[in-house]
């Protein structure tokens, strides 16, 4: 990767559903995220995360997560997947482009980052990444 963009998000959305579940098994759930950036990476995202929560309050999860906005003075599209697990205070997680799901200027674009969060209102995404010339 020959850049790295420095960004935070907001999260302006997060709804929730359980969709299986039952006594002695871990409680399945698939969350819509709306996501805002501010920095190096502006625009919005969605995200639909897949979780599944054990007993002690930790959890593992899936994601896609379309992002739609700029990098620096390049604007359009890209998807990024995202894997983690929750220790019952922080998200620790790594993501990374889908390979081909750039458009507009960010075609071709590749790129993955890491992080580790916990509760709050803001957050900070950073994205190692490289674009065609």
């Amino acid at each position: 990767m020959n850049a790295t963009a420095n960004a935070r998000f907001a999260i302006k959305s997060w709804d929730e559903t359980p969709y299986s579940e039952g006594p002695n098994l871990p409680k399945m759930t698939k969350a819509t995220v709306e996501k805002s950036f501010t920095g190096d990476i502006e625009g919005d995202s969605r995200v639909e995360y897949l979780m599944m929560y054990r007993s002690d309050g930790t959890a593992l999860f899936v994601a896609l997560e379309r992002f739609t906005g700029r990098i620096g003075s390049k604007s359009g599209t890209f998807v990024l997947q995202r894997s983690g697990e929750f220790d019952g205070k922080q998200a620790n997680e790594s993501y990374t482009v889908v390979r081909g799901s750039g458009t507009g200027d960010l075609r071709g674009l590749t790129g993955e980052g890491a992080s580790s969060v916990g509760h709050g209102a803001d957050f900070p995404f950073v994205l190692r990444y490289s674009l065609p010339t």
